[in-house]
This record gives C-alpha cells, structure tokens and sequence, in this order.
C-alpha cells in the first residue's frame, strides 16, 4: 500500500500549498483524486514521485510510505525503483525523438528487460507499434498521451501516478484513455488518477477523494461518492432531480455552499 499521512507541503519556505493531507492507494486498486485548480493535487504526486525539489518545495510534516516503509524524503530516481511512477500533466514527451526512443527513455530504471516492456506498451497501444518510428512530435494529442502512458509504464512500475491524463482530448478519446486505464490496471499496476474530469474518474476508481485548498475534504468509495448530493452538483453538474444543469450561469453561481465547507 502506498500511503501518505498528515502531510504538509511548503514552497518557496513561505506557501503551505497541503495542508495534513491523508490518503490511501491499496495495492492493485484504482483510486481518484479529485478537486479544482489549485487544491493540491498535482503537489502532492510530485511528493509522492520525490519531484518536490525542482519545484521549491518542501514536506514538513507527516509522511509518505510504502508498505509500511517510511520513503517520504526518497529521490526520484529510488522511488522509480521502488515502483512508483509519475505520468506529468501535459505530456511531456521528446518531441524530436521517435515513438520508440521515448519509450527507451522510460525505461532506465527498469525491472524488466527493455524488449518485454516495450513489447506490453505495444499490445496496451497498437497505435504506438504502427508508429514506432515516427517523431513524436507529429503525433496526434491522443496518441502523444498514450505515448506519455507508456513511457512510464516502461519501467514496470507497481504504482502508476497520473496526471490529468484526459486534459486537451476529445470525448471519444477521453473514453479510450478510460479503457486503457482500467486494462493497465488490471495487468496488476496500481493506479493514482489525478482527474477534473469526475465522470471519468468516477466511472473506473474504486475509491475517490476530493480535495480543496490543500485538504481532503471527502473520502469514500466511488459508488458513495456518485450518490453524494454536493459531489453530483459540484463535481458532475446534476441538478437535485439528477438533470443535467441547464445554463453555466447556473453551473458557475452556486446557491448554496458545499456542506463540507460549512
């Protein structure tokens, strides 16, 4: 299990950016992590993938571990050892290099042989196989995200961490970017999906967190969560009847306020 316990995340020496943030990813699940703009999730995978550094920041309080062991202050490179890889929101793929020295690149710190993985990121994404060769960056959104996907499974990780990994796509992609991940998961690689896209999330997590200025403010399995008034109107834009919303006026200027801030 990969948990993190009351932590809090500084930048700069100044910013409290987590604020006691607790949360669980037993093994072999998919959990979601959900929340607006600025809540703190994408912080909180760059403290589970030790990538806090680079951005200024700093854990200084509670702990991050992994199967019991404390790995809150690992580098990046022994926690990819350990198994846990971050898929970084936006891609970030080489794009003057080919589909399949990208994939090469993911798989430096490999468990595997470089062929066996490669070979399971073709089967996941045949149309990374046909374009084996192409550079990457004429690859479509789509197709860069699924490049970006199996770059880090590459390393055959135990825990994948993704990052709004529907952002950009069109609705029929977002919905393959959904299967593939239920497919990796059920290849036994666990998975931490960062989404503002709820329904997706919602759709294939087993369990679901929602956080909010640094905090968790609800956790629960994700057929509670789908049944939760304030997470229906907030998060999935259902009106009380459970109709869609009609105008974004309506959506934007809520009349009440989420109980959990009360």
């Amino acid at each position: 299990m990969l948990a993190v316990e009351n932590l809090e995340v500084v930048y700069d020496d100044v910013v409290l950016v987590l604020r006691g943030v607790s949360l669980e990813v037993p093994r072999g699940a998919i959990v979601a992590l959900l929340g607006s703009n600025g809540a703190g999730k994408t912080t909180l995978l760059r403290a589970l993938s030790g990538l806090l550094d680079i951005h200024e920041g700093e854990v200084t309080k509670g702990t991050i571990s992994l199967d019991g062991v404390d790995v809150t202050h690992r580098s990046p490179a022994q926690l990819v050892g350990l198994g846990i890889k971050q898929v970084l929101e936006g891609r970030r793929i080489f794009a003057e290099f080919t589909v399949e020295e990208n994939l090469r690149i993911g798989a430096h710190a490999a468990k595997t042989a470089p062929k066996e993985s490669m070979a399971r990121v073709f089967d996941l994404f045949p149309t990374l196989a046909d374009r084996r060769r192409a550079t990457a960056g004429y690859l479509s959104g789509g197709e860069q995200q699924m490049l970006a996907m199996g770059r880090g499974l590459m390393s055959d990780p135990s825990y994948l961490l993704l990052d709004e990994p529907s952002l950009g796509l069109a609705p029929r992609l977002v919905e393959q970017i959904g299967e593939l991940i239920v497919e990796i998961n059920r290849q036994q690689t666990t998975v931490l999906l960062v989404e503002q896209n709820a329904n997706l999330a919602l759709s294939i997590a087993e369990h679901g967190y929602i956080m909010e200025t640094g905090k968790v403010v609800m956790d629960k399995p994700t057929t509670a969560l789908l049944e939760d008034e304030d997470v229906r109107e907030f998060y999935l834009g259902m009106a009380h009847e459970g109709e869609t919303k009609r105008s974004f006026r309506d959506v934007k200027h809520y009349k009440r306020r989420k109980r959990w801030l009360s």
